[in-house]
């Protein structure tokens, strides 16, 4: 029988090594890179526990952890907090178990109710799940332009073309402010708490030539639609997004997608990762719209003895008036009010 030793990741060494693991591994994400652990421990005060299976002075399995505790939601594990992906990571099957074991003896010492792992790699047969709520779009973006239109279906691809032709700008560079500032005001009009701006920032510091900012402005300037993305082996990530209400009707996220799209494959990211929308909402819709085949995520959980499944979700019907309250707060205190929030929800 195999044996491990299973560490954090706490050596500023050692996150070169877990970086080159994930860049190996055929079962990691971008989510699992080193430097969510910096990003989340500086932007949101949560501390996070990487987890390293090592053999023979080698690393052979990762499980990266965020430790959230919340006012709000109690305190839990999350694989990886805020994150759509992560779970253990594996060279050697055999890692698996001494990772689980390492995970639940931090539940216990922590106090943490559960163990959360979303769209797991491997995920257990014998812990509870949640499947239905989320659901994932990704999709290889032909290289040829006409091939790349035909992809999207006809009545989209319409509102694609008719954008093209309008006298729209883009441009791809490092803009996360103006980003950041889009997407403050798309998430009051949803209800949903803003993340601080600073967090927007340290995804640039952190992760550098991996994450830039595409934006769709006015021929003058103004700024309509803006996304930040993330780029990963060979997909590209658009992440968070934002827009001024007129974007609807100028088409300029129909815009801003397709020159994304282009603009990657042509860098050398054919595929692209449209990411997770819950079920039978706007955004799900809008991506099925794009021609994207909807892939359910899967949501796994270990309990801490007596604790019951977890609901932490928009749709709970508990948070209803919350949210139909933020839609009416003043921009400038739901900037103010949303990070502290932000860093609650993990």
């Amino acid at each position: 029988m195999l044996s491990y030793s299973v560490t954090e990741l706490t050596d500023p060494h050692d996150f070169a090594r877990w970086d080159a693991f994930v860049d190996a591994c055929p079962e990691t994400t971008f989510f699992h890179r080193a430097g969510w652990k910096p990003v989340i421990e500086e932007s949101f005060g949560q501390r996070c526990h990487f987890l390293m299976a090592e053999r023979a002075g080698a690393i052979r399995g990762i499980l990266p952890l965020t430790l959230v505790k919340s006012r709000l939601f109690g305190t839990r594990l999350v694989s990886t907090g805020w994150c759509v992906g992560g779970g253990a990571a594996l060279t050697e099957d055999a890692a698996l178990p001494a990772l689980d074991a390492a995970a639940e003896s931090l539940m216990q010492r922590t106090g943490a109710a559960y163990i959360e792992v979303r769209d797991p790699a491997r995920p257990h047969a014998q812990w509870p799940r949640k499947e239905g709520l989320y659901a994932t779009f990704d999709r290889t973006t032909e290289a040829e332009e006409d091939a790349c239109l035909k992809q999207i279906p006809r009545k989209q691809r319409a509102v694609v073309r008719k954008a093209l032709k309008s006298d729209m700008t883009w441009r791809r560079d490092d803009d996360v402010d103006t980003c950041w500032t889009l997407y403050a005001r798309s998430m009051r009009g949803l209800g949903t708490p803003v993340f601080a701006r600073r967090y927007f920032r340290a995804l640039k510091r952190t992760f550098g030539d991996a994450c830039d900012v595409l934006t769709v402005a006015t021929a003058e300037g103004a700024p309509l639609s803006s996304v930040l993305n993330f780029y990963f082996r060979d997909r590209v990530l658009p992440f968070y997004t934002g827009a001024v209400p007129e974007a609807r009707t100028t088409g300029a996220a129909d815009l801003m997608y397709y020159r994304l799209m282009r603009d990657s494959v042509a860098r050398g990211y054919p595929v692209f990762d449209f990411g997770r929308s819950k079920v039978d909402t706007g955004p799900f819709a809008f991506k099925k719209n794009w021609g994207f085949t909807p892939r359910a995520v899967i949501h796994e959980f270990r309990l801490r003895e007596g604790e019951a499944m977890p609901d932490v979700n928009p749709n709970n019907p508990k948070y209803r008036r919350m949210i139909a309250l933020w839609k009416r707060l003043p921009l400038p205190v739901a900037n103010t009010l949303g990070p502290w929030i932000g860093r609650q929800v993990g």
